[in-house]
């Protein structure tokens, strides 16, 4: 049976996430106190007893499913799980970072401050209320990406996720989303949902975090993969640094290509994917991308164990 890991993004968050691992597991426990230690900031505190609102600010929800994830992973190590045993990683979004932590590309404080100056250069990029994202439920990619087209009317409006058969994001200027919503509806889509975000992820209204990433990340070593990462702006395995790195930059204003992901993986010889850290909606989209590809939540020391 051919594994793969995956890592959630933003949206996964909650109140309480990763404490069961850190108080099962000393090496999980260790890898919060990092985090926190690389920010200055008492993160764990906020994610296991804080306020949702705070913690799904993006400057720290990144850098929490981050190090919630890669407890899980030091859980799984602990239990004799190496991500060595998964033939690819991946990540969505924001889990990309964990995907290249998990594998050794960066270090674990390297990737929390990264991650810390994403959040803070992507609510930057666009004052609030300016910018918008919304679901649209019940179209392909192909009808989502026409909707958002006509919608745009001379404002930004791009198909930003491409997370399953039936679900794809768009995102972009405030006006032209809410257009997208009602163009998607008279399109066939069975639902278009504003999402509750504080910003316009993944369309050309990031390019100013774009460019700070570039500069961001050119500070930092990149090592060579110990598992091929499968990249959402390619939808394809990479395992060379300089390309990593480039492909970090680009994932700001680009497409979050999860669907292909999926299938490239599976097309690969993937018949098992793992999701670790917060949440099961990575699970939930695989199955309706690939019903052949069985998915296990790692959520917790009971998943590990």
């Amino acid at each position: 049976m051919t594994k793969a890991f995956v890592f959630p993004g933003q949206g996964a968050q909650a109140i309480g996430m990763g404490k069961a691992f850190a108080d099962a597991y000393p090496a999980a426990k260790a890898v919060f106190d990092e985090v926190d230690e690389a920010l200055g900031q008492n993160l764990s505190a906020l994610i296991w007893e804080g306020d949702i609102a705070d913690l799904t600010l993006t400057e720290n929800a990144q850098p929490a499913l981050m190090a919630t994830s890669m407890a899980a992973m030091a859980a799984l190590n602990a239990e004799g799980v190496q991500v060595t045993d998964a033939a690819f990683v991946a990540g969505h979004s924001l889990g990309e970072y964990s995907a290249l932590c998990a594998t050794g590309v960066l270090s674990l404080a390297d990737t929390a401050r990264l991650l810390k100056i994403r959040g803070q250069a992507m609510q930057a990029a666009v004052p609030v209320g300016i910018g918008a994202m919304a679901a649209l439920l019940g179209l392909d990619f192909a009808g989502a990406q026409a909707v958002a087209e006509a919608a745009a009317q001379g404002e930004v409006c791009q198909a930003a996720n491409d997370n399953d058969p039936g679900q794809v994001v768009v995102s972009g200027h405030k006006a032209a989303v809410e257009r997208a919503t009602v163009l998607a509806k008279e399109a066939g889509a069975k639902r278009a949902i504003i999402l509750p975000v504080s910003a316009p992820f993944h369309c050309s209204l990031m390019e100013p975090a774009a460019k700070v990433m570039e500069a961001a990340l050119k500070e930092v070593t990149f090592n060579v993969p110990s598992v091929p990462i499968v990249v959402n702006v390619t939808a394809e395995a990479c395992s060379d640094p300089d390309q990593l790195r480039a492909h970090l930059v680009a994932q700001v204003t680009g497409s979050v290509r999860w669907r292909e992901s999926v299938l490239y993986m599976g097309a690969q010889g993937v018949t098992e994917i793992w999701e670790i850290g917060a949440g099961k909606a990575l699970s939930g989209m695989i199955r309706r991308i690939n019903r052949e590809i069985t998915c296990k939540a790692i959520n917790g020391p009971s998943d590990v164990t």
